[in-house]
């Protein structure tokens, strides 16, 4: 993809992060699983306030084969693991400390959510707005319930 958003049907760009407790965790540690992946930073006042909702819906649905991975850019561990205990998120929080993910998905201007299917296949691009409980579940059951885009050939 490099630098341009990906579009649906497009096979999602594989990347390793390291996560607030240092280990190594990569998109496809997650592959079988619908995950929403949410690219965010404690600035950034309108990816603080859809945060509870991605929560709300984590805590009801991470038994269920769904997964937030919130992709903090640039900023530094601390304070991000102030911001976490702050508001109690409990999904993994993955750290791009030189924006090389962020890049990868095509974000300029947070907050961006890539909604990725079961098999690795992105299936939504959202840029700005605000994910709310039910904006997240119509994703997820649409991805579930509807054939979802196929990965395109390259």
């Amino acid at each position: 993809m490099g630098e341009r958003p990906p579009v649906a049907g497009m096979p999602a760009v594989e990347f390793t992060l390291v996560d607030l407790n240092g280990q190594a965790k990569s998109l496809s540690d997650y592959r079988g699983k619908i995950v929403l992946l949410n690219f965010w930073a404690t600035w950034c006042k309108p990816c603080t306030t859809e945060m509870p909702a991605m929560q709300t819906t984590y805590d009801r649905l991470r038994d269920k084969g769904f997964v937030v991975l919130a992709v903090n850019e640039l900023e530094d561990d601390e304070k991000v693991r102030e911001h976490i205990r702050e508001y109690k998120h409990t999904f993994p929080v993955l750290m791009d400390r030189e924006n090389r993910v962020a890049n990868l998905y095509g974000v300029y201007g947070l907050p961006v959510s890539v909604f990725i299917d079961e098999a690795g296949v992105v299936q939504a691009y959202i840029k700005g707005g605000l994910l709310t409980e039910q904006k997240i579940e119509d994703e997820i059951a649409r991805i579930r319930a509807a054939k979802p885009v196929q990965a395109s050939a390259r």
